[in-house]
C-alpha cells in the first residue's frame, strides 16, 4: 500500500486533525509470484526511511491510482471474473473504465518501482514504454488503511505469475520508491519486516495457493477495513 510523493510528517495539532479526517485514496498493489523453484516466491521491496507512510518496511510494489491511468492503452484486457469482483467491491457503482484503471495502476507501479514490464514492449503509449497486459491478473484482496494514519489508501491487491507474463525474475531493479528489492518465500518471510496488513494478505495468499495453486480468477476476495474501531474481514 504505497504512494508517491510522501514527505516529512508535521506533528502540529492542526496536522493531527487533518490526519484523522483523511479520506482513503484509491491504490493498487501487485504480488508478483515466481513459481520456477521448489517454493513460490513473491517480490517485495523496502520503503525509503523518508516516507511518511510505512517507512523502512518491505511491501509489494504499488501506489495510488493516477488520474491518467484510465487513458493508458493496453494489449490484453482484464479477465471478466476479475472485473466482476471489482464491480462487487464498489457495489456496481464504478464504471468499467475506472475499475480497469485500478488494474492498470498496479502494472504501471510495478514498472516504476521494479523495472518490470508486463505487456508488449512495442508501445504507442505516451505515459508508458509498453502496452500493459491485464489478462492474467488475479484480484486477491482489498484493504482500507484505518483512520488516524498520515496517509490512507483503499488498496486493491492483485497477483501475477512471472511465467505467465514472460518476466525474468532477475530483471528487477531498485528505485527511489522501493529499495532492497528481493524475492521471498511466501512461507518464510522472517528475513524482512512487513506491515501487519501485508502479512495478513500473504497468509490469505498461502491459503489460496494451498487450495488451488493456479489461483482461479473468480475466487472470493477478502476485504479488510475498520468499523467503529474494530478490524473487519469481509468477502467480496
Amino acid at each position: 500500500m504505497t504512494a508517491s510523493g510522501d514527505g516529512p510528517a508535521d506533528g502540529s495539532p492542526l496536522d493531527r486533525i487533518k490526519v484523522r479526517s483523511t479520506r482513503p485514496r484509491e491504490a493498487a498493489s501487485i504480488m508478483l509470484l515466481d513459481r520456477s523453484q521448489d517454493c513460490v516466491r513473491v517480490l517485495v521491496g523496502r520503503r525509503n526511511k523518508a516516507h511518511v507512510f510505512m517507512p523502512n518496511l518491505h511491501v509489494f510494489p504499488g501506489g495510488r491510482r493516477d488520474r491518467n491511468d484510465h487513458r493508458l492503452s493496453f494489449s490484453g484486457d482484464i479477465n471478466p471474473a476479475v472485473l466482476e469482483r471489482l464491480k462487487t467491491a464498489y457495489k456496481h457503482s464504478a464504471s468499467e473504465s475506472r475499475l480497469r484503471a485500478i488494474a492498470l495502476a498496479a502494472i504501471r507501479e510495478l514498472h516504476e518501482e521494479a523495472n518490470i514490464a508486463i505487456g508488449s514492449k512495442n508501445s504507442g503509449n505516451t505515459l508508458l514504454p509498453f502496452l500493459p497486459d491485464l489478462t492474467n491478473l488475479r484480484y486477491m484482496a482489498r484493504a482500507i488503511t484505518p483512520p488516524g494514519h498520515p496517509r490512507r489508501f483503499d488498496t486493491h491487491f492483485f497477483a501475477q505469475f512471472t511465467d505467465e507474463a514472460g518476466v525474468d525474475p532477475g530483471d528487477i531493479r531498485d528505485s527511489r520508491e522501493l529499495e532492497d528489492l528481493r524475492w521471498i518465500d511466501v512461507h518464510d518471510v522472517s528475513a524482512v519486516q512487513l506491515p501487519d496488513i501485508t502479512g495478513i494478505i500473504l497468509a490469505d495468499l498461502r491459503a489460496s495457493l494451498q487450495s488451488d495453486a493456479s489461483l482461479p480468477f473468480g475466487r472470493p476476495v477478502p476485504f479488510y477495513y475498520t468499523r467503529h474501531g474494530r478490524f473487519v474481514r469481509d468477502l467480496l
